[in-house]
Formats: C-alpha cells, structure tokens, sequence
C-alpha cells in the first residue's frame, strides 16, 4: 500500500483514529470518491466526512463534510521523513472543506434537457443515477483509459446519499414534499446564483481581504485604497470575491454570477486609469505629441552649449605663470643644423 504525506483537519484525523478504535463490521472508513471537477469538468479526488450517528467531539455533534483532495508537487525528487520512516513520494496532500454545493453543479447539469427545456420535478436518486450513467459514458466511452480520468457511477450514487449532499441540493434546487418519505427536486440556476451571491458578500467583507497580500496587491494597483475611492473600494472587494469564487464555477455559471452585479464604476475607473498610464500628459494623447515635437524642434534650432572645461590642476596653473625669457622653443629642436 502506497503512503503519501497529508495535511487535513484536525476533527477528521479524530474521527477515523475513533473508527479504528471502535471498529466494528457495520461501520467502514470513509473511501476517496472521483468526482468531476466543478469548473474543468475533469475527474478529481474528494474524501466525504460523514461522522458516525452518536459521534461527537467535546460534547458538540459533528457536521458532515466533504473535502477537496489537492497535491503540492516539488519541482524535482523529494522524500518525507516521518520519525524512522521514510515516504518516498515527496507530494504533500491538502485536503481542506468544500461546500457540496459546487460539487452539484457538473452532476445537476449533465441532467438538464439540451435546448433550455424545463425540467421535472425528480427523486435525488433518479437524478444521480442519471448523471452517473451520462458521466461514465464521456469518461470511459471505450473501457481502456487510465482510471485517474475515470468517474464511476458509484462515486455519483455514493456522493448523492451524503448528508451534506442532500442539504445542499435543497439550497439550489426547487423541492415538493410528495410524501413524509419522497421529496423531489428540480434544478435552478437562479437559486444556485443566489446561494453563489451570498458568498460573495461573505468574502467581500474587508476582515477576509486583509488576510492576502495578493488581494491587497490588486485592490492597490487599482489605487482603491484611497480614502477618496471607498464606494469604489467596496465594489473591488466583491470583483475579487467573485473571482475566487469562479474558480470553481463553469464559464456559464461565472457569467450569470457577475452579471448579477454592476461593477460599470469600476470598470470606468480602471479604463480611465490605464489611459493615464499610458499618456500621464494631463492635456491628452495628442498634445503629448505636439509636446514632444516642440522639444525636438527646440533642440535642433537652438546651438548646443558647450561642457564647461574642467579646472586645471596645481601643478599646471604653475607652469602658466613661469617665465619663459631666454627659453628655446621645443621647434629649435627640431630644425637643420647650421655650420
């Protein structure tokens, strides 16, 4: 069995040393599951966090979660040494918590009828097993690729009866109570854009933009953090918000996110200030030419100065000053010889 290096949260590495503590047939840890990824599509890992009913830490029952599989990979071989051991594979594994949320969208999509059609009110397991069908069918059309870019329907299935899963799909689809027991669904991208906008607003708030140099970096070159530019300011905290945010978004669901904004200050500003970058000459574009041809015809009609010569040291302002009477010139020197 392979080992890699790992960084995840403290409450999960709790709960599966718990399980191996207390481990019974009935209960089983939890396996990665290959998902596609929200914005590329492509399959990726995730480890689902699902805590055993009765589980808690300090009292305080724990939330099931789902977390985001990311690898750090050195620029050439690397090895770990953990106390006497050694892990030859030098990546290091982040996992870190993922609103399931992003997840439902490549799977809630891959249901939706070609052409825009209205869709049905539907089970969650009707809808799951559907998009694990359509997901097997584009990943592993021919049986031969390499499982790494494989999503198999039972990572779909498996992923839809989550806890967490199943919250989530009530924050972005329409629901109908048919029964206590059957609950239907049906997708909406208005409430998905609305749950999205509130993210926004929870990373646009001053206290998570000063956690990042580079956020700060971007707010500055735009010159926002001037006291005369805080409307301004607050709208480049929400453009770098939805930014963030679209890293895990496809490129319709981007745009429907930013069009829910009006970021046209903004715009105008940064357009106005790169033409002031490009031309600093207050009086525009075409008299900075008129400017710099008057200079050049300034210095072609004027006669240059000349440098002023350096002072002469010591020694020569002397010689200067000695009298040459009865001297021979150096010319003498030179010249026939008289018999």
């Amino acid at each position: 069995m392979d080992t890699y290096f790992a960084v995840l949260p403290t409450d999960v590495i709790d709960s599966v040393i718990l399980q191996i503590n207390h481990s019974s047939q009935s209960s089983r840890p939890a396996r990665f599951l290959r998902l596609p990824h929200p914005r590329t599509g492509l399959p990726s890992l995730f480890l689902p966090h699902q805590p055993q009913r009765g589980e808690s830490d300090g009292g305080e029952e724990q939330s099931p979660m789902i977390l985001e599989v990311q690898t750090v990979a050195p620029p050439g071989a690397r090895s770990w040494f953990i106390g006497e051991e050694v892990v030859s594979d030098g990546r290091l594994l982040v996992m870190t918590p993922i609103d399931p949320l992003f997840l439902l969208i490549p799977i809630l999509g891959a249901t939706i009828v070609e052409g825009g059609g209205q869709v049905n009110f539907r089970p969650a397991d009707d809808i799951f097993e559907e998009a694990a069908t359509k997901f097997a069918e584009a990943t592993h059309p021919s049986g031969s690729q390499d499982p790494s870019f494989i999503v198999t329907p039972d990572d779909i299935v498996t992923f839809g009866a989550l806890d967490c899963t199943m919250l989530a799909m009530r924050r972005i689809c329409e629901t109908k109570e048919i029964t206590t027991d059957i609950t239907v669904f049906r997708y909406s991208q208005e409430r998905l854009v609305e749950q999205l906008t509130k993210k926004v607003a929870a990373l646009a708030t001053p206290r998570i933009t000063e956690m990042s140099r580079c956020l700060i970096r971007g707010l500055a070159k735009n010159e926002l953090m001037e006291d005369k530019h805080e409307d301004l300011l607050a709208l480049g905290r929400t453009q770098l918000a939805c930014d963030l945010v679209s890293q895990y978004l496809p490129a319709d669901i981007r745009t429907a996110l930013i069009a829910s904004f009006d970021f046209t200050p903004l715009e105008s500003h940064v357009r106005a200030l790169q033409r002031h970058h490009l031309n600093p000459s207050p009086s525009g574009g075409v008299a900075g030419k008129k400017d710099r041809k008057r200079t050049s015809t300034v210095s072609e009609g004027t006669s240059v100065k000349r440098k002023k010569e350096p002072k002469a040291s010591q020694g020569v302002e002397k010689l200067k000053k000695a009298s040459v009477d009865g001297m021979a010139k150096l010319s003498t020197f030179f010249g026939k010889k008289t018999v």
